[in-house]
C-alpha cells in the first residue's frame, strides 16, 4: 500500500559523500572467454560487460570496505572517530562469523564503534541506507557509514558461463549525516521469498546459481513500479530525476528499466560495463562514477534502486552529495 512521505518538520538526513574502492586486477572479456569457450563479443552482447575487477589475496571484504569508507570520510571532511555506526552490506563473506562490519571497523581503527552486517544481496546497500536514514532521524546516530562490499568471485563457479562473466568484486561507501532538510527520501523495500531459489548459494560449500531470464523479467516489469513509488514518496515524477542508479546487473536490464521508468532527463549509470555485477557494492560504485564523471551535481535528485537474491528490492531518491 502507498505510504506517506516524511512529516513536515521531521529531522532530516543526507549523504555527505560517496567513494569507491576497486580491486587492482582488471579482467577483460577475452580473459574469461578463452576459458569458457565463448567470444568476448558474445559476453558483451549478452550482458553489456566489457571488463570487471577481481580482488586479489590481500583485498578482503573488510579491507576494500575500509578503503572506500576512509575515502568517503575524507571527502566529507571527517575522520573515523566521527563515526557513530557502521553498516556493511554484503552477501559474500567467507564465513558467517565474525561479521564483516566489525572487521571493517577494526580496519578503520575504530573497533569499538557499533557495527553490523546487512545481507539483502544486491539490494543490500539501499537497505543499509534506509536503516541509516532511520537511525539518524531517530537521533541515535549523527554519522553513519554505509558500505557495500563484495568478493563475488569467491562464490562463482569459474566454469559456469551463466555467472562467471557477470560477477565481480569491489566496494562503495556513503557517509550519512544529520541535515536540516530531507536529503534521503523514504525507502521502498520488499521482496518475494517464494522466488528466492532463482538466485542462491544452495549450501556452505556451494557455488552461486542463477536463473537469469526469470530474474530479468521480474526486474524489468515488477520493479519499475517500485521506482515510480520511490519518486512519489519524494514528491517527484520520474522525469524530475537528474540521475538513475539501478543495480548494475546487466546493461540491457538497466536500459530497459530506465525506459520503463520514463526518467527522460536522468543520467543513467552504466558502471556495469567496466565493473560487472558487484552485488551490494554496485549501487554505490555506480553512483560514485556518475559523480566523478560530472554527470550529476550536488543537490540533484537521484533514484537508487537495488534488487536481487531473496528476491529482495529497495530503493529511495537521494540528493546527490
Amino acid at each position: 500500500m502507498p505510504k506517506p512521505s516524511y512529516a513536515a518538520g521531521a529531522p532530516g538526513s543526507r549523504i555527505a559523500a560517496v567513494a569507491a574502492s576497486r580491486p587492482e586486477r582488471v579482467v577483460g572479456n577475452a580473459d574469461l572467454g578463452n576459458s569458457l569457450g565463448v567470444s568476448p563479443e558474445w559476453i558483451e552482447r549478452r550482458v553489456g560487460i566489457r571488463e570487471r575487477r577481481f580482488a586479489g589475496p590481500c583485498e578482503s571484504i573488510p579491507r576494500m570496505a575500509a578503503h572506500a569508507a576512509s575515502k568517503a570520510l575524507s571527502s566529507a571532511g571527517l575522520t573515523p572517530d566521527d563515526v557513530d555506526l557502521l553498516i556493511l552490506a554484503t552477501c559474500s563473506m567467507p564465513s558467517p562469523m565474525p561479521g564483516g562490519g566489525a572487521l571493517t571497523a577494526a580496519e578503520l581503527g575504530i573497533p569499538t564503534v557499533g557495527a553490523f552486517d546487512v545481507n539483502a544481496a544486491c539490494a543490500g546497500f539501499c537497505y543499509g541506507l534506509g536503516v541509516a536514514d532511520s537511525m539518524v532521524r531517530a537521533g541515535t546516530s549523527g554519522c553513519v557509514l554505509v558500505v557495500g562490499a563484495e568478493r563475488m568471485t569467491d562464490w562463482v563457479d569459474p566454469e559456469d558461463v551463466n555467472t562467471a562473466p557477470i560477477f565481480a568484486d569491489g566496494a562503495g561507501a556513503a557517509v550519512v549525516r544529520t541535515a536540516e532538510h530531507t536529503g534521503i527520501h523514504p525507502v521502498v523495500w520488499g521482496g518475494d521469498g517464494e522466488r528466492a531459489a532463482l538466485v542462491a548459494i544452495p549450501d556452505r560449500w556451494g557455488r552461486l546459481t542463477m536463473r537469469g531470464q526469470p530474474v530479468y523479467r521480474w526486474a524489468t516489469t515488477e520493479l519499475v513500479a517500485v521506482g515510480v513509488e520511490a519518486c512519489r514518496r519524494a514528491g517527484l515524477a520520474p522525469a524530475d530525476l537528474k540521475g538513475l542508479v539501478v543495480h548494475q546487473a546487466n546493461l540491457r536490464m538497466i536500459e530497459r528499466m530506465a525506459e520503463g521508468l520514463g526518467a527522460v532527463n536522468a543520467a543513467v549509470a552504466r558502471d556495469v560495463v567496466e565493473s560487472g555485477n558487484t552485488s551490494a557494492a554496485s549501487v554505490p560504485l555506480a553512483l560514485s562514477r556518475l559523480i566523478d564523471l560530472g554527470e550529476v551535481r550536488s543537490g540533484d535528485p537521484v533514484l537508487l534502486l537495488g534488487f536481487g537474491a531473496g528476491l529482495s528490492y529497495a530503493g529511495q531518491v537521494v540528493d546527490c552529495p
